[in-house]
C-alpha cells in the first residue's frame, strides 16, 4: 500500500498539527531523559516504555486489533523489523550514545534525520526532489545547528567523531528507514499497525535489557523513575508515534520527516519552562529558521 496526496484541503493542515504535536512529544522525551538520570537505567526505560504502550493499546485498541488482524498477520516480518529497528534499537542507540558523546553532537546528528529520509525516499521510490526543497532542508538544519550549539558557533570546531557519534548516526539512519518504510504500511488502521510494531519493540527491548543487566548497568526505577517511565510511555511512545503514522499517511515520508527538525527547538523551549534553562536570542532565531525551512520544503514539493 502506498499513500496518495490528500484531496481534502483540511488534510494537510491536520497532518501539520499532528506532526508538530509529535515534535513536542519527542522534545519532551529529551526532558524526561534528563529527569531519568539516576532514577532508571536506559534499557530499563526502553522496556518499560514499550510494555506500557502495550498495556494502553490493550485497553483502547482491542476493536482495531481484531478488525485488522486478518491483514496484519500477513505482514508480520515487515512490521517486526519496523518495530525492532525503528523503535527499540533506535531508542537503545540513542540512550547509549549519550554515554560516549556530547549532547551538542546528538542534537546535530538527530537533525540529520530528514536528510536521510529524503535520500531514502528517492532511493526507494525515486520520488522527485527539487532544489528549493533541498534548500529548505538546509535552512532547517541551520536552525538545528544554532540551537544545539547554544548560539556559540565556535563549539562546532571542537566536535570530534567518536563511538557515540557513530551510534547516534546509526540511530538516525534507522529511524529514517522506518519513516520511509511507513509508505508501504499494510492497509490497516493506525492503531492496528502500531500494536504489532509496539509488540515487536517490546520483544526486542528484552535482550537489550538482558545485556544491560549482564554488564551491571541496570537500575530499577525509583518512584520518580516510574513517573518518568509513565510520561515517556504516554507522550513520546504512544501519542507521538500514532500522530507520526497519521502524518506520514497524509503528506508522505519526505515531507513529514522535515518536522523532526522542530524537536531541538521545542526541547529548548521545554527546557526553559520545566528545567529553568536560559532562553537566548539564538533560540528565537533557530525557531524562525526551522519553521521557514519547513515552509520552503512544503512550498517546493514536486507536483
Amino acid at each position: 500500500m502506498t499513500f496518495s496526496e490528500p484531496t481534502n484541503p483540511a488534510s494537510p493542515l491536520r497532518a501539520y498539527l499532528l506532526l508538530t504535536g509529535t515534535a513536542v512529544c519527542w522534545a519532551a522525551n529529551a526532558v524526561f531523559s534528563r529527569m531519568a538520570v539516576g532514577e532508571v537505567s536506559p534499557m530499563m526505560l526502553v522496556t518499560l516504555r514499550w510494555s506500557g504502550v502495550i498495556i494502553l493499546i490493550s485497553v483502547f485498541a482491542n476493536k482495531y486489533i481484531r478488525q485488522d488482524w486478518p491483514v496484519l498477520k500477513n505482514h508480520l516480518p515487515f512490521m517486526f523489523a519496523m518495530g525492532s529497528l525503528g523503535f527499540a534499537l533506535f531508542n537503545g542507540l540513542f540512550y547509549i550514545s549519550g554515554h560516549f558523546t556530547k549532547a551538542v553532537n546528538i542534537g546535530i546528528l538527530q537533525g540529520s534525520i530528514p536528510v536521510f529520509v529524503l535520500i531514502g525516499t528517492y532511493l526507494a521510490y525515486r520520488a522527485p526532489t527539487t532544489a528549493l526543497q533541498g534548500f529548505g532542508v538546509f535552512v532547517t538544519l541551520l536552525g538545528v545547528v544554532i540551537v544545539t550549539l547554544g548560539g556559540h558557533g565556535t563549539d562546532l570546531s571542537s566536535l570530534a567523531v567518536n563511538f557515540g557519534d557513530m551510534l547516534m548516526l546509526a540511530a538516525c539512519i534507522l529511524y529514517a528507514g522506518y519513516t520511509v518504510a511507513l509508505r508501504n504500511r499494510p492497509p490497516s488502521s493506525a492503531l492496528g499497525l502500531f500494536t504489532v510494531i509496539a509488540i515487536a519493540a517490546f520483544l526486542t527491548s528484552l535482550p537489550m535489557l538482558a545485556v544491560e543487566y549482564a554488564l551491571g548497568y541496570t537500575l530499577w526505577p525509583t518512584p520518580k523513575g516510574w513517573m518518568v517511565a509513565g510520561l515517556a510511555t504516554v507522550f513520546p511512545s504512544f501519542l507521538a508515534q500514532l500522530w507520526f503514522i497519521h502524518g506520514v499517511e497524509k503528506i508522505g515520508p519526505g515531507r513529514a520527516g522535515i518536522f523532526v527538525n522542530l524537536v531541538p527547538v521545542f526541547t529548548a523551549i521545554l527546557g526553559v519552562g520545566i528545567l529553568s534553562e536560559p532562553f537566548g536570542i539564538f533560540h528565537a532565531s533557530a525557531l524562525a529558521l526551522v519553521l521557514g525551512g519547513i515552509w520552503l520544503s512544503e512550498k517546493a514539493k514536486p507536483q
